[in-house]
């Protein structure tokens, strides 16, 4: 007899992760393959769906619902700010995997605020009000959370802090492609910056490796955490937050990132936030697309 199971698929801008998992969030079986994103973006689609059908048939298990999340804002008919896989915006997301799936109920998301529900429902956020998710990765993000729910915004853009300007001379910003925070602390901005730097391919987790005994390294490094705890700990004056998390692929490297952030913090802020790693570091994502399916 086949098991109930809760089908997690978190699209990524470099592989998509699937997860099988039971109600209380345990991952019981994960795949992934590589986005390949040059090839454009309904390739990405099919294949995923179709590892999700095999995901499914080899462990003997039927999907009771399905959470699917993605960078950018997710709406029924397209994606907003989601620009690195090609036709990625013009997606229908939602009717997508409807169509592969029948009858099953979907549910669809961004990310990193999926990311914050699996950390407030099983992790470290658990219990905290108002809480933050600080996803620092290939692109940086927050979320933001009232009462365990995540605010969204008006146009589901709240927390896409990567858009902040940098300075008064940041005069347009997004309308101009621009995303300055996320260029400048971002794992895609901070990689190739330090291959130039370098001479050679880096990338950003290498980068803080590389700080430890580099000296041109680490005054990439240092700036950069400059600048982002500059950010978070205005987040953290305009939210007062109970607690901040920070995942994403970047926390790899929490013993240089954190103490930078807890020491602006505490300078900062009037009344300091928790500083947390979260608990769920490549995961996050997937198991947000589970939580996202159990109703948040």
């Amino acid at each position: 007899m086949s098991e109930d199971r809760i089908l997690g698929i978190d699209f990524g801008g470099t592989k998509v992760a699937l997860g099988l998992a039971n109600r209380d969030g345990t991952l019981l079986a994960t795949r992934r393959l590589d986005t390949d994103a040059h090839a454009g973006a309904e390739q990405v689609v099919v294949r995923a769906l179709a590892a999700a059908r095999a995901l499914l048939a080899d462990e003997g298990a039927t999907a009771a619902c399905i959470g699917v999340v993605s960078p950018g804002i997710v709406l029924p008919d397209r994606i907003l700010l989601a620009p690195n896989v090609p036709g990625w915006e013009q997606l229908r997301l939602a009717e997508l995997v409807a169509a592969e799936f029948p009858g099953v109920a979907i549910s669809v998301g961004t990310d990193a605020k999926a990311a914050a529900l699996a950390e407030w429902r099983w992790g470290t956020l658990a219990g905290a009000d108002p809480a933050v998710f600080l996803s620092l990765g290939t692109g940086i993000a927050a979320a933001v959370l009232v009462g365990g729910r995540v605010l969204t915004g008006a146009n589901g853009a709240a927390g896409e802090i990567g858009y902040n300007l940098l300075s008064p001379q940041d005069t347009e910003g997004f309308a101009s492609g621009a995303a300055p925070l996320e260029e400048a602390v971002g794992g895609r901005g901070l990689g190739g910056r330090a291959s130039e730097l370098l001479g050679r391919p880096v990338t950003a987790g290498e980068l803080f490796a590389l700080a430890k005994e580099n000296v041109e390294a680490k005054e990439l490094v240092t700036a950069a955490l400059d600048e982002l705890s500059m950010h978070v700990a205005n987040l953290a004056i305009a939210l007062d937050p109970q607690r901040i998390a920070v995942g994403g692929g970047l926390v790899r490297s929490a013993d240089v990132l954190l103490p930078a952030l807890a020491d602006r913090l505490a300078h900062a802020v009037p009344f300091p936030p928790q500083l947390v790693a979260a608990r769920f570091d490549q995961d996050a994502a997937l198991l947000g697309a589970v939580a996202l399916a159990l109703g948040g």
